[in-house]
């Protein structure tokens, strides 16, 4: 993708389809596994379910968790970056930003940040999709995963 402009319509990222095939298989499996058990009920087949959603349990919380320390990175380079353009006489505002304010901001290009960065202040914009459609030089983002 990195040979395409990024833009709103284009920059959201899908989950991996390494995630979505094991998502298949553990969910034909669990379909596998409550079929076992509602026509031949057996402990093994109770132990089977029970271990597919304790599977499936595990998959969303890991990739819940690595979108939560995604977001804590893109936090801290947005501030970094936000202090570098702005000046630290800013620091407080960057730094009384939500998480969701400088996710939007970070598709910005530099040479915008600063004036979305007032507009966002001023009218305590939170939506970070509503952030995100207001930015018109895109900076694009090729590394996210």
């Amino acid at each position: 993708m990195s040979g395409i402009t990024q833009n709103y319509d284009n920059h959201s990222k899908s989950p991996s389809k390494y995630f979505l095939v094991a998502l298949g298989l553990i969910g034909a499996h669990m379909i596998w596994a409550f079929f076992v058990m509602a026509t031949a009920f057996s402990l093994s087949s109770l132990m089977s379910g029970l271990f597919t959603i304790a599977i499936l349990m595990i998959a969303f919380y890991a990739r819940r968790h690595a979108l939560g320390v995604q977001d804590r990175v893109i936090r801290l380079e947005e501030q970094i970056r936000l202090e570098r353009i702005l000046g630290s006489e800013s620091r407080e505002e960057i730094h009384g930003m939500a998480t969701e304010q400088l996710i939007g901001l970070r598709f910005a290009s530099d040479g915008e940040v600063a004036a979305l960065f007032r507009t966002i202040v001023e009218e305590t914009i939170e939506d970070r999709k509503e952030i995100k459609k207001r930015v018109k030089v895109w900076r694009a983002d090729h590394q996210r995963i």
